[in-house]
């Protein structure tokens, strides 16, 4: 069998799931994105997928995700506070608005403080929105074993939102708006 012929047999027989893994991380269009550069990356690399073929492409998948979430992740945080303001219909004065700058700035170096594994685990649950089961599928751990570290993480978090410091405007941030509280099946 030649190198094209495998590379077509695993695409036929993987694009589809390939696609659906990809959709249920980013959504339709950036799935699709994420499912070309997983299947470019298995064309490149075809004398390396190995047989079955299916967990080898869902990790190149998932290594993208994860890429494409670093690059971006400054951005969403931003687009994900401003559709939380919009949403919230709050009318801010300039006091508030500082109050609101100050609890960001704080609760961004609070995340920027955690270990990278906590920050992607929060950021899966939090703001991606998956469930504990999702979010274990994507960790490649059980659901029980998400959930303990859920709960690590989020002390870690806890007390590094503590030990922010304080300006003269701001108060800390209340640690259940900084994440949501999650239970098995409910939409997070």
């Amino acid at each position: 069998m030649t190198h094209a012929q495998r590379f077509r047999d695993v695409y036929e027989e993987c694009y589809p799931r390939v696609l659906a893994y990809a959709t249920s991380l980013v959504g339709r269009q950036i799935g699709e994105d994420i499912t070309s550069e997983t299947f470019t990356v298995a064309w490149r690399r075809v004398r390396d997928i190995p047989h079955p073929a299916l967990p080898w492409l869902l990790g190149v998948a998932r290594n993208l995700v994860r890429e494409l979430h670093r690059r971006d992740a400054h951005q969403y945080v931003l687009a994900a506070e401003e559709a939380q303001r919009i949403s919230s219909g709050a009318q801010t004065d300039v006091g508030d608005i500082a109050a609101e700058v100050t609890d960001r700035h704080n609760a961004l170096q609070a995340l920027a403080s955690l270990p990278e594994a906590d920050r992607e685990l929060l950021a899966l649950i939090a703001w991606h929105g998956l469930s504990a089961k999702e979010a274990a599928q994507v960790l490649d751990c059980t659901t029980a074993t998400l959930t303990v570290r859920l709960y690590r993480a989020r002390r870690r978090l806890e007390k590094a939102l503590e030990a922010a410091p304080l300006s003269e405007a701001a108060s800390p941030p209340p640690v259940e708006a900084s994440y949501p509280t999650h239970h098995e099946g409910a939409p997070a």
